[in-house]
């Protein structure tokens, strides 16, 4: 991962006006935390390796998830936070980037031992100042989830007896602890924001002989987690596409005519596999299914699946890049070299941190989204309909009048923003990608995230 994130560094960093030494700086991460604390499991004292990454602290505080894997290790947390930083840079949030992981497999614990392994990793990341509201704010990401959050912000709270801002001390929360309706599905629905931008840029998709929206397109989705599972989801209910493979860590599924997701997900909790599900074929390869004939693969499972050797059996000619790194640098030569389309991962799977940016905003302020104006909004458009009638003499259509009296709620708003969010992005970077001459939108992407930092970094006086 280390190796492709410098590779498309490089590559960027010839379209960036920046001093060699800043754009240096500005590309190795800048505090790295190593820790090894006992915990005692089923009578036994367990020494767990865990990590925590601060790439920059040009904005604070810095933001990055969480992840429980038995192969996270301090390059991929530093790797992570650097691709944070120019994330949250490209959607044009607040922060610096940040990341941990906790070297352990979760399926190997009770839910009562990863509370106490969370619990404890949280006192260590404070007794080194490590995390806090306006430090460093951990999210879920792989192998973690809202009850992970939860213990997080309680142990912080606990720890910090009377703070006012403590809840915004973590994202990611269940909405009844401070959390914030859509951030469970934001990732999702980001990517699919961001396919829905792409198809509105004719030059773009005339490259991928695609044509319309996303009706209709046939999809492969690769890893059915948190973003996978809420993008495919949205994309059948929302989009209309049709969702023609899935891939496991197991197994692949192919089904030409398409497959119900809703179908395919209780099959999945039912037998705890998408394996022999009906209506579809089996292929005993996990990997099977990003060679499947499709208009738009997802990678949405783990980095490096997409390689020098399966790349020139791709056939999708767009890829929306839901994981993080999920296409070395070798295989993103090849695919670009066969014309293939790539919406970029640093842009592509930013939804989860632009929510969670409102869900941190929300805590701060202690006030829930849409609470203040949500009845003006609703007495203006009743005086709108009343008006209506008064002129034409007929009633209002009722299903239209319940609709616009309705008013936003919190969970619309964070939609709103989250579209406007990943649509201005993407016009920025094809605007760059257009004037540098850039060879693709991942080095445009890149390059906006480089030029916000260096700027960042120049106007706040942090470079001497």
């Amino acid at each position: 991962m280390l190796d492709v994130f410098n590779a498309n560094y490089a590559r960027a960093a010839q379209y960036v006006h920046a001093s060699p030494d800043l754009l240096d700086n500005i590309r190795t991460c800048h505090s790295m935390y190593f820790m090894q604390f006992p915990v005692r499991i089923r009578g036994q004292v367990h020494l767990l390796q865990a990590f925590r990454a601060e790439h920059s602290q040009h904005r604070q505080p810095t933001k990055g998830g969480l992840r429980f894997s038995p192969h996270v290790d301090l390059p991929e947390v530093a790797t992570l936070a650097a691709l944070m930083t120019l994330k949250c840079a490209i959607v044009n949030v607040p922060f610096g980037g940040a990341k941990g992981g906790i070297a352990l497999a979760p399926r190997n614990y009770t839910e009562e031992e990863l509370e106490r392994i969370t619990r404890r990793y949280t006192t260590e990341l404070i007794r080194k100042n490590f995390i806090g509201p306006g430090v460093d704010v951990p999210a879920p990401d792989m192998g973690t989830s809202e009850r992970e959050m939860a213990w997080i912000a309680d142990t912080y709270n606990m720890l910090h007896p009377n703070g006012l801002d403590n809840l915004a001390c973590v994202t990611g929360k269940p909405v009844a602890q401070g959390g914030i309706r859509g951030r469970r599905e934001a990732t999702g629905r980001g990517v699919l924001y961001a396919l829905r931008e792409f198809f509105l840029h004719q030059e773009l998709v005339k490259c991928t002989g695609l044509s319309g929206s996303m009706v209709d397109k046939r999809v492969v989705v690769q890893g059915l987690g948190n973003v996978g599972s809420h993008f495919a989801r949205l994309a059948q209910d929302e989009d209309h596409a049709v969702i023609v493979g899935v891939g496991e860590a197991d197994c692949s599924l192919h089904a030409p005519d398409g497959l119900d997701i809703h179908q395919l997900l209780a099959w999945k909790e039912e037998t705890g596999s998408i394996r022999d599900f009906p209506g579809a074929t089996t292929l005993e390869e996990p990997r099977a299914c990003l060679e499947l004939a499709c208009d738009v693969l997802v990678p949405a499972a783990i980095e490096n699946q997409i390689t020098a050797d399966n790349a020139p059996r791709i056939q999708a000619p767009l890829i929306a890049e839901a994981a993080n790194s999920p296409t070395t640098a070798e295989a993103d030569a090849i695919l670009r070299q066969r014309g293939m389309v790539i919406i970029p991962d640093i842009y592509a799977n930013a939804g989860g941190v632009t929510v969670s940016y409102f869900e941190w905003v929300k805590n701060l302020s202690h006030m829930r989204f849409g609470r203040m104006a949500k009845r003006v909004g609703i007495q203006t458009q009743r005086r709108m309909i009343t008006g209506i009638e008064a002129l034409t003499g007929e009633a209002f259509p009722s299903t239209l009048r319940d609709d616009m009296l309705h008013g936003i709620d919190e969970l619309e708003l964070v939609n709103s923003g989250l579209e406007e969010t990943m649509s201005d992005a993407f016009q920025e970077i094809v605007a760059i990608m257009n004037r540098e001459g850039t060879e693709d939108l991942r080095t445009a992407a890149f390059v906006c995230g480089l030029n916000k930092v260096v700027m960042a970094y120049e106007q706040l006086g942090i470079w001497p």
